[in-house]
């Protein structure tokens, strides 16, 4: 097969060869001008110095500088050397030369022409005349068969990127161009094994080093984020505190395995005196670094949380902590406190989307309050706002991971969540499943979500026997202490405490009353609170400053009320009322109930 005249059917090939023609006939066109005289003596002194008369045949042009001293400056009178012609190139040389793996095949049936030495050297001899499907068996294993159908059809070159050979070996960047045969001669003297027309030039180039590095980066990348996800689970609770008023789960789904793991947290805080703090909130960004701020902003709430703040003065210091961590990191946090006392859930928001409260009769709501900036800005008052949440009640804590999506306004994420927990049953475990389920959350979503369900039970029968309330205003003067005393013996003795439980809790709320009688100021009231676990003595008057525990020198006639309830008392504290005064508490663990039987 002579390869030598296929040159002229690869695309633009044509196209080349007639432009030098069209070249040279100008260049000599141009030598025939108005003074022959001029050029002749030109052409007989370059023949003189051994170049070529006419300036056509060297490839060089006339005029100044365009002689052989020009073209070779460091040796003067030298022959300026002939430029080779493409068309004196054998593409079978070319090809054969080439490292890449180079075949040629023609015909409807894609026969191969032509395989060049380092093809050979990579798969084995193969038979020319033969079908692709079977002589080139590997192109079927590389999924490049239909790909010859389409460049056949086309006439446009198509790529394959990274295609790796069978049996996990190397892997190839694969480029089919078509091509033109010469047209033979029909008839019967013709070839009988003669191109038919077009056929497709197969070139794989060897990318086995830059998939090897592409899978190491994807290894390392795939290690980065089991180390992020590793250090984000560690940093969220392992076990969430379970108050005895509540129940509550939650739940966090990191991004698929494409994308990289965010700040997503959330925590649940038991405050005493049976109110409970929840919060929920994200660290914009990816990556560890995201997760160490997400775990330093989840210990700091924690610590403020202890100080028994309302809501809004917690955000404003995780405010201010947040621009010190990283003024560059966004975040945005959602701290709620609820007291089943007031059934009420009161919170403060910091950028984040709104707490989403299902009732009993399944009408869902939004809280109200707008949220303020996201943490970190700095310069800003939060404030708080109360949602109800009785019993029977369900509410919803969140990120945007859960309802935000591309091309979609958030509210509509929103709304959508809404309709899904308006008819989402069960316990929140359940409750978060169905959520996540309905929202569209699964493996491969491309951001990481925190779920947070917290239930208000309505309890009756047995259950609602374990939980009780009783309150008693004083009005003060010295018959007060007396009537709490004698308040708190008839309530603990009909709730069928222990009597020595009775005893620590009548002696208990006789040391807060006097307390508030000799320091607080009206209105002052006594309340008594039993659940399943615990007895809780309380007990608020209109004076804010709050009490501290201190040691009383033994000349001392007061000063002992506190160091005695946090002697007696399983845990004792205070803190600030929304209406200006101050409640402190304590609290007793219930007995263990023996096993029946």
């Amino acid at each position: 097969m002579n390869f030598t005249r296929w040159s002229a059917r690869f695309p633009g090939t044509q196209r080349r060869a007639a432009a030098r023609s069209e070249h040279a006939a100008a260049q000599a066109k141009r030598g025939e001008g108005a003074v022959p005289a001029a050029r002749g003596a030109a052409g007989r002194a370059a023949a003189a110095d051994g170049g070529p008369a006419d300036p056509t045949t060297a490839g060089v042009g006339t005029g100044p500088g365009a002689g052989p001293a020009a073209a070779r400056p460091d040796t003067p009178g030298a022959a300026a050397p002939a430029l080779p012609s493409l068309d004196e190139l054998s593409v079978r040389e070319v090809l054969g030369r080439l490292p890449a793996l180079v075949a040629l095949v023609h015909g409807p049936e894609h026969r191969v022409a032509y395989v060049n030495d380092a093809y050979t050297a990579g798969f084995g001899p193969r038979p020319t005349g033969t079908p692709a499907h079977e002589a080139l068996p590997e192109l079927g294993e590389l999924g490049l068969l239909p790909l010859l159908d389409q460049v056949q059809r086309s006439g446009r070159p198509r790529t394959a990127k990274n295609r790796t050979a069978p049996g996990g070996g190397s892997s190839y960047t694969v480029t089919c161009t078509p091509v033109e045969f010469p047209k033979e001669p029909h008839g019967p003297d013709a070839d009988q094994h003669a191109h038919p027309g077009t056929g497709v030039m197969i070139h794989l180039a060897d990318v086995t080093d830059h998939a090897e590095a592409l899978e190491r980066l994807r290894a390392s990348e795939s290690r980065q984020r089991e180390a992020a996800v590793t250090l984000q689970r560690s940093l969220l609770p392992q076990e969430l505190e379970q108050p005895d008023d509540l129940r509550v789960s939650a739940v966090y789904h990191p991004g698929g395995t494409e994308a990289a793991v965010g700040g997503d947290w959330y925590d649940v805080i038991t405050l005493g005196a049976g109110r409970t703090a929840l919060v929920i909130g994200d660290v914009m960004g990816r990556g560890v670094r995201a997760a160490a701020v997400m775990g330093q902003l989840r210990t700091a709430v924690r610590a403020y949380a202890r100080l028994d703040l309302p809501p809004h003065e917690v955000l404003q210091l995780l405010d201010g902590l947040a621009a010190e961590i990283d003024a560059s990191q966004i975040a945005t946090c959602v701290y709620a406190v609820h007291d089943p006392s007031e059934g009420l859930l009161a919170y403060a928001s910091a950028g984040h989307l709104p707490i989403l409260v299902r009732d009993a009769d399944g009408v869902v709501r939004r809280a109200a309050e707008p949220p303020g900036p996201p943490l970190g800005t700095g310069a800003w008052l939060h404030a708080s706002g109360t949602i109800a949440l009785g019993p029977g009640s369900t509410a919803v804590l969140y990120t945007d991971g859960l309802i935000e999506r591309r091309g979609e306004d958030i509210d509509e994420g929103v709304a959508a969540l809404e309709r899904a927990l308006a008819g989402a049953q069960g316990s929140p475990s359940v409750i978060c499943d169905r959520l996540m389920r309905a929202l569209g959350v699964d493996a491969d979503h491309d951001d990481d979500v925190a779920v947070m369900v917290l239930q208000q039970p309505d309890r009756t029968g047995p259950e609602a026997e374990l939980f009780h309330n009783a309150a008693l205003d004083l009005l003060g003067g010295i018959e007060a202490a007396p009537r709490a005393r004698a308040f708190a013996q008839g309530v603990l003795s009909s709730w069928r405490f222990p009597v020595e439980l009775c005893d620590l809790g009548v002696l208990a709320a006789s040391e807060l009353v006097a307390n508030s009688l000799q320091h607080g100021t009206p209105p002052m009231s006594l309340r008594l609170r039993r659940t399943d676990r615990r007895l809780i003595v309380e007990v608020t008057d209109g004076d804010d400053h709050l009490p501290r525990r201190r040691r009383a020198e033994p000349g001392d006639e007061t000063g002992r009320g506190i160091s005695i309830i946090a002697t007696i008392a399983s845990s004792w504290g205070s803190r600030r009322t929304p209406g200006g005064g101050k409640a402190v508490w304590c609290e007793f663990a219930l007995p263990d109930k023996p096993p029946a039987g």
